[in-house]
C-alpha cells in the first residue's frame, strides 16, 4: 500500500511538471487539477502511515512501538511535506508561480522533496530491518526516490533535455561552449545520482533480475513523459536490460570489489553510448566525437570513483 500510494504521489509530481511544460498558461494559480493529483496522493499516503501508527497507539503501545519498523522517518516526512505544502501555497500567492530552474529550487519545493523522499523510502528502511522478504517494495521505493532526485535536478539532465546535443546547429563559439559545458555537467550529475541509488542497492542486497531496469527505467520514463522526449525510451530500456545482464554476469557484491567497479563503470558508459547513438539516428549530433566520447568515459570514471567509497560495516545482506 505504501508503494501504491507513493506511486500516486510521485506520479502527481511529474504530472504537474508535464502541465507546466505543455499548458503553462493555465497554471497561474496553486489550485490546479495537477496539484490535486499530487496532494491527494500525499493525503492517501499520509493517512496510511499515520493511521497505522494511531491504530497501534489505541491498543496501548507507545508511538515508537506502534510505528512499523523502518517507517519512523516516514512520519517525519509527512510533517515536513505538510509544512512544505502550506508554505508552497503561500509562496505562490505571494510571489506567483515559479518557472524554469527556479521552480526546482524554491525553498518550499525543496522541503516538499525532502518530506516526500522520507515518506516513499519507508520500505527501503523496512527491508534493512526485516531482510530480503520485502526487497521488491524496497526496490520500487528506491526507484521513486530516484524519480524525485531526477525531477528536482531536471534543469541539468540529458533525459529532460534530449535536444541538448542533437541536431546540426550553427552556434557562436561562446554559446556552443556554454551548451557543451552544461551538457557534460548534466551527464556527470545524473550519473552520480543514478549510480548512487543503484550502488546503494547493489552493495546491500543480491538483486533479482529486472532490478536495474526498474531503477533506471521508472525514473527515466517519468522524466521522458513529462518532457515528451519519447525517442529516448528505447535507449533507456536497452540499457536497463543489458545492465541486468552485466550485473548477473559480473556478480557485483561488496566481497567482489573488481566486479562492483566494473559494473559501476560499464552501466553509465553503456547508457551514454546508446544515448548519443539515438541522438545521431534521430537527427544528428552537433557535438564532435572528441566531446561525447570523452564525456561518456568521464561519466564511467565518476561512477567508478563512487564505487570505491567504503561500505558501512554490518549493512550488507548480499550473498
Amino acid at each position: 500500500m505504501v508503494v501504491a500510494f507513493s506511486g500516486w504521489m510521485v506520479g502527481g509530481i511529474h504530472l504537474d511538471a508535464w502541465a507546466h511544460h505543455r499548458i503553462a498558461e493555465t497554471l497561474e494559480t496553486f489550485f490546479t487539477p495537477w496539484h490535486g493529483v499530487l496532494y491527494s496522493g500525499f493525503l492517501a499516503l499520509a493517512a496510511l502511515l499515520v493511521g497505522r501508527t494511531l491504530a497501534g497507539v489505541r491498543t496501548g503501545l507507545t508511538w515508537r512501538q506502534a510505528t512499523p519498523k523502518g517507517y519512523e522517518l516516514s512520519l517525519l516526512g509527512v510533517a515536513l511535506f505538510m509544512l512544505g505544502g502550506v508554505g508552497d501555497m503561500l509562496w505562490h500567492l505571494a510571489f506567483g508561480i515559479e518557472v524554469n530552474v527556479e521552480a526546482r529550487l524554491s525553498p518550499t519545493h525543496l522541503l516538499l522533496a525532502l518530506g516526500g523522499s522520507l515518506m516513499v523510502t519507508g520500505p527501503v528502511r523496512a527491508a534493512g530491518v526485516q531482510g530480503q522478504a520485502t526487497l521488491w517494495p524496497a526496490l520500487i521505493s528506491l526507484a521513486f526516490l530516484l524519480s524525485l532526485l531526477t525531477f528536482f535536478s531536471a534543469y541539468a539532465s540529458p533525459i529532460s533535455d534530449g535536444q541538448l546535443a542533437a541536431g546540426n546547429r550553427l552556434l557562436s563559439e561562446q554559446t556552443a561552449s556554454l551548451l557543451e559545458g552544461k551538457g557534460v555537467a548534466a551527464m556527470l550529475l545524473q550519473t552520480l545520482t543514478l549510480m548512487g541509488v543503484v550502488l546503494f542497492a547493489v552493495r546491500r542486497w543480491r538483486l533479482p533480475l529486472g532490478s536495474i531496469t526498474l531503477l533506471l527505467g521508472l525514473s527515466s520514463l517519468l522524466t521522458i513523459a513529462a518532457h515528451q522526449d519519447w525517442f529516448l525510451l528505447p535507449a533507456v530500456l536497452l540499457t536497463g536490460f543489458l545492465g541486468d545482464a552485466f550485473y548477473a554476469w559480473l556478480g557485483p557484491a561488496p566481497g567482489h570489489l573488481l566486479s562492483l567497479q566494473g559494473f559501476a563503470f560499464l552501466l553509465p558508459v553503456l547508457f551514454y553510448v546508446l544515448y548519443f547513438l539515438t541522438l545521431q539516428l534521430d537527427g544528428g549530433l552537433w557535438w564532435r566525437v572528441h566531446l561525447w566520447a570523452e564525456a561518456t568515459l568521464m561519466a564511467g570514471m565518476a561512477s567508478w570513483l563512487l564505487s570505491l567509497l567504503p561500505l558501512e560495516s554490518g549493512k550488507s545482506t548480499a550473498s
